[in-house]
């Protein structure tokens, strides 16, 4: 009974957050009102598939993606040089990577307008050493320079988390019968690793897919993402519906993205190393 009683909280929570916030969500997406009248309407989601939306959903994605695969090229080799060093040196490194993580997401995106603006201290080096300015603000390359910096620890953690957990023996088995590092790596490591590779990739994509900060702030305006277009249908033009319809269609392919990298994990996880 007891137990019972300590689930109350999240239940309450969940309720409050979770379930009245999404059921909204789907009332407004399925709803258009006319005058007095509250009437039921796949209006809202038929808007969305038209060109010039389907254009800014496909700027998302392709963003979110180059975004991932980066993240994913850099994060890599730090998860495997952090799990590879000592005590001494991990723990250091490991808080220099969450350090920055507790400073505010706003704050962390501002400080990369001084770092590229025309005046900043990338172009001051530059013109410095005799080169010319370039333009690196409010462009796709800032924003994928802010979606990288900002959730590469989401990439760099789970990947670690998996490495540690690998047994050694496997390796030195691998090693023992003539695997030379690149063999161990692609035979051994590499698929033990998937699960935390996975992980990374839903952790990163995610967010990136649907930021809007990063886009309004690096992007200058200019870069319109589906986040900037949802945000712009709540607080700007005032169009409940159509921005509750938007969220959902992104909640949707969120989901069916998850629902197919655990799928791919499991098979993984079941099939063994080979």
């Amino acid at each position: 009974m007891r137990k019972t009683w300590l689930a109350y909280p999240y239940t309450l929570w969940m309720l409050l957050f979770t379930v009245i916030p999404m059921g909204l969500l789907i009332y407004f997406s399925f709803t258009t009102n006319s005058g007095t009248n509250t009437a039921l309407t796949w209006t809202h989601f038929q808007r969305f598939f038209e060109p010039i939306y389907l254009k800014v959903l496909l700027r998302s994605i392709t963003l979110a993606a180059i975004s991932t695969v980066i993240c994913l090229l850099i994060g890599y080799p730090a998860a495997m040089i952090l799990n590879g060093s000592s005590l001494k040196y991990k723990n250091t490194m490991i808080t220099l990577l969450v350090l920055p993580m507790w400073m505010n997401f706003l704050l962390r995106t501002y400080a990369w307008l001084t770092l590229l603006e025309r005046k900043g201290i990338i172009n001051s080096l530059l013109v410095a050493i005799g080169l010319n300015r370039l333009d690196l603000l409010y462009n796709e390359f800032a924003v994928i320079l802010g979606m990288v910096y900002n959730f590469i620890p989401f990439m760099i953690l789970p990947i670690y988390s998996v490495l540690n957990k690998i047994d050694r023996s496997l390796i030195e088995a691998a090693e023992d019968l003539g695997a030379n590092p690149v063999i161990t790596f692609i035979k051994v490591i590499f698929p033990l690793s998937l699960p935390g590779v996975l992980s990374g990739i839903t952790m990163v994509f995610m967010p990136a897919v649907t930021t809007f900060v990063i886009s309004r702030l690096l992007g200058g305006g200019q870069i319109t993402l589906i986040g900037d277009l949802i945000e712009q249908q709540f607080l700007l033009v005032g169009d409940w519906n159509f921005g509750s319809a938007i969220s959902l269609v992104m909640i949707v392919i969120i989901l069916i993205t998850m629902g197919f990298t655990s799928k791919y994990e499991r098979e993984q996880t079941g099939g063994g190393l080979w």
